[in-house]
This record gives C-alpha cells, sequence and structure tokens, in this order.
C-alpha cells in the first residue's frame, strides 16, 4: 500500500481470523493487511466482505464472484481483478472463464441468467443513475427474486467501494493470486 499508516494491534478475534486465512489459502490477503490500520474499519470491511461472498444467498459464490471481477474490470482495479479473477478460475474449474471475466465478460458464452445479472451489475457500475424498473425486471425474467436483485446490488456496491479504496493506496495484491488456478480441473 501507498499510504505509510502503521497497523493497529491486532485484537484476538482478528488475529484468529488472519490465522485461518493462512490456514485455508497460505497467506493473508493484503486487502486485509491494509485494513489493519483500525479494528473496527477491518471488522466492518470483514463482516461485509464475509456476508455478502460467504453468507447463504439465491446467487452462487462463483456468481457473486463473477460481479465482482466485473464491477473491478469497468473500474481497472488491479488489486480486485488478480484477487477475484483467481477466485473465478479456482471456483468454476475454467481458467479462461476466469480471463474472459476480467478482460470483458460480453466474450464469455455465459447463459441468459448470468448474462442478465453481469449486464446489470455493469450497467448499476458505469450508470448507476440510469438503472430502471425494466432493468429490474430483467432480472424477474431471468429467475431472480426481489431478495437475489438486493445481493446482486450489495456485492456491486461493495466492490465499487472497495475498488475505489484499493486504488486510492495503491493496493496490490498477494503475489500468490497470480498462480491460482491456471489449469483447468480435472
Amino acid at each position: 500500500m501507498a499510504l505509510a499508516i502503521p497497523p493497529a494491534e491486532l485484537d484476538a478475534a482478528n488475529q484468529a481470523y488472519f490465522d485461518k486465512c493462512v490456514e485455508k489459502i497460505g497467506f493473508v490477503p493484503n486487502v486485509l493487511q491494509a485494513y489493519t490500520l483500525d479494528m473496527a474499519k477491518l471488522n466492518a470491511f470483514a463482516g461485509m466482505y464475509n456476508d455478502l461472498m460467504l453468507a447463504p444467498s439465491g446467487l452462487s459464490k462463483l456468481e457473486r464472484e463473477m460481479i465482482a471481477v466485473v464491477v473491478s474490470s469497468i473500474n481497472r482495479c488491479y488489486y480486485c481483478l488478480t484477487a477475484h479473477g483467481a477466485a473465478v478460475r479456482q471456483l468454476s474449474g475454467d481458467p479462461i472463464l476466469g480471463e474472459q471475466m476480467v478482460m470483458n465478460y460480453r466474450a464469455a458464452r455465459l447463459d441468459p441468467r448470468r448474462r442478465a445479472m453481469l449486464d446489470f451489475a455493469a450497467k448499476l457500475t458505469e450508470s448507476p443513475h440510469a438503472v430502471e424498473e425494466e432493468d429490474r425486471e430483467g432480472l424477474r425474467r431471468v429467475g431472480f427474486s426481489e431478495r437475489d436483485i438486493w445481493d446482486i446490488g450489495a456485492v456491486v456496491g461493495f466492490f465499487n467501494m472497495s475498488n475505489r479504496i484499493a486504488s486510492a493506496t495503491d493496493m496490490r495484491p498477494n503475489e500468490e493470486y497470480h498462480a491460482q488456478a491456471r489449469t483447468p480441473k480435472a
């Protein structure tokens, strides 16, 4: 990170969270390290992320990661494209899909449901003032519930905020992300 802000001392709960990251993925994501400047901000960020991306939802984990990548692609957020592009590769077992999401999701051969979801995410990112009932109705037509539409909007909003923090601070992705899930699952 480009800002020289010293980290606060981790409390026991956050130390356990960081230890769990190391146990599960082998490292602590730099985005979490960046938020150690303030335990309240770290807790808020981690709580919202975990709720949006990991809690039960009508959206699969892969779909939520796809939204994160589309938003980050529009915003050209290096950190999130690298980290969440790796997540798409990993969750889908398809390294090509991960690259398509990063470069141009419209190049991917997506089913109508996912295409509508990502088109909505793109529009909400690029021109939120232009989102209308017709856009929400398009999501309903391909099977999204009212709650699913809320979840899509929440993931889009979170990653727009996160992209801006990453860009403002020159947050850099962990090197490990670059090599993750580059070969198809057997």
